[in-house]
């Protein structure tokens, strides 16, 4: 850990577009943080912790509010689930809706729908929208995946969030508050006790509870198809903010892209399709304190989407300019990890991200790993899925 303009980072300090957004972000915070996934996002750097005494950043918890991983340890040993993972795998994709529509007829219902906040303005006219959307995954970086740990043991991963809900949600209130519209720009800060606020935090609050049922959900259903039983689980949002007490004082702290690890709490945190994943638990430590007691959400990208995969025009098909992975090279690297893949662009190849292990390391005094979690199978989008929602 080293600090930059007094505020902690970790990680390597090669990414200078987030090291500005987050000096930016600290001149109007109480407290901020770095966490060693970071790299540039909108207003606010992914892997950016900021805290406020009385403000809430729509900017902070970003477009897909609620953002987040599940997993779920199920009672089928990892290798009865390897011995027949085409078809389970072929089962998860027929069956999951990927990318932007819905694949099969299930209407997923759910008591959140009662939630008196749907009659604020914000979000009056997305109930439909989110009830038809409830238990998709989306594409870009989200997924469902199969893992074992050293235990021999299967976990069922996912990662995604608000989905259409979130995102109009934030646009909404971002045009409402006036936010300035571009990546390094100065983050939408809103008043907790102005009417915009309080709307905010309640339609945030609501979007929070939406993407946790949306997890579940899918969680659930992918056990069902396996004939397993769930018996344990481990859940959170990092794209959120939470009233916390931190030093004495009373803070609203933004994750952007950040996992809560309070010591003893513990949280799912993904690498790449080609990479591990772990359960990890928070830790008491100075570090931890300096965190806003947070960590990884992931990995971390190093190469942006369109590096990866190039340009096309989408009417024509022609090649623009060329993209640095190749589809060989991404089912090279997986089919070396021995992974059954579905679905899948060439910017989501394990390429594009950093290691999470060397990762993970930069946070060594803050986090205890519990369990390592090695991919069996994973299931994403595909290729060219177009999803507005999609990160």
């Amino acid at each position: 850990m080293q600090f930059v303009d007094n505020i902690p980072v970790w990680g390597d300090l090669t990414d200078a577009g987030a090291l500005r957004q987050i000096k930016n972000c600290a001149r109007t915070a109480d407290a901020a943080a770095l966490m060693a996934d970071h790299h540039l996002g909108y207003a606010v750097p992914i892997g950016g912790v900021v805290a406020y005494e009385d403000k809430i950043s729509p900017s902070g918890v970003g477009y897909d509010i609620a953002c987040g991983n599940k997993a779920v340890l199920i009672d089928i040993p990892a290798s009865e689930v390897r011995a027949n993972i085409k078809t389970i795998m072929d089962d998860i994709w027929a069956h999951l809706s990927f990318g932007i529509g819905r694949k099969n007829n299930v209407q997923v219902d759910h008591e959140l729908f009662e939630d008196p906040a749907w009659s604020l303005r914000a979000i009056a006219r997305l109930k439909s929208m989110a009830s038809a959307q409830l238990g998709t995954i989306g594409s870009g970086n989200h997924y469902v995946d199969l893992f074992e740990d050293e235990q021999g043991r299967t976990w069922i991963g996912v990662h995604f969030g608000s989905r259409g809900f979130g995102h109009k949600t934030a646009t909404y209130f971002l045009e409402a508050g006036g936010a300035k519209d571009g990546m390094e720009v100065d983050p939408l800060v809103l008043d907790v006790y102005s009417s915009l606020g309080a709307d905010y935090l309640a339609c945030m609050t609501l979007a929070g509870r939406y993407a946790y049922a949306g997890r579940d959900w899918v969680c659930n259903e992918v056990a069902r198809l396996l004939g397993a039983n769930i018996l344990e689980e481990v859940h959170n949002h990092h794209n959120f903010a939470w009233r916390e007490v931190h030093q004495g004082r009373e803070l609203w702290v933004v994750r952007k892209g950040a996992t809560p690890a309070f010591p003893g709490q513990r949280g799912f945190v993904g690498g790449s399709m080609g990479d591990i994943s772990v359960i990890l638990e928070g830790v008491e430590s100075e570090e931890s304190e300096l965190a806003l007691y947070s960590t990884v959400h992931g990995a971390g990208r190093v190469m942006s989407r369109t590096a990866a995969r190039g340009k096309t025009n989408r009417k024509t098909g022609q090649v623009i300019s060329p993209g640095l992975v190749s589809r060989a090279m991404m089912m090279s690297w997986i089919k070396e990890q021995g992974v059954e893949l579905r679905g899948a662009g060439t910017d989501e190849s394990p390429h594009c991200y950093k290691r999470l292990p060397e990762v993970l390391a930069h946070h060594g005094p803050t986090i205890r790993i519990l369990h390592t979690l090695r991919p069996l199978g994973v299931a994403m989008a595909g290729e060219y899925e177009i999803d507005p929602y999609k990160d």
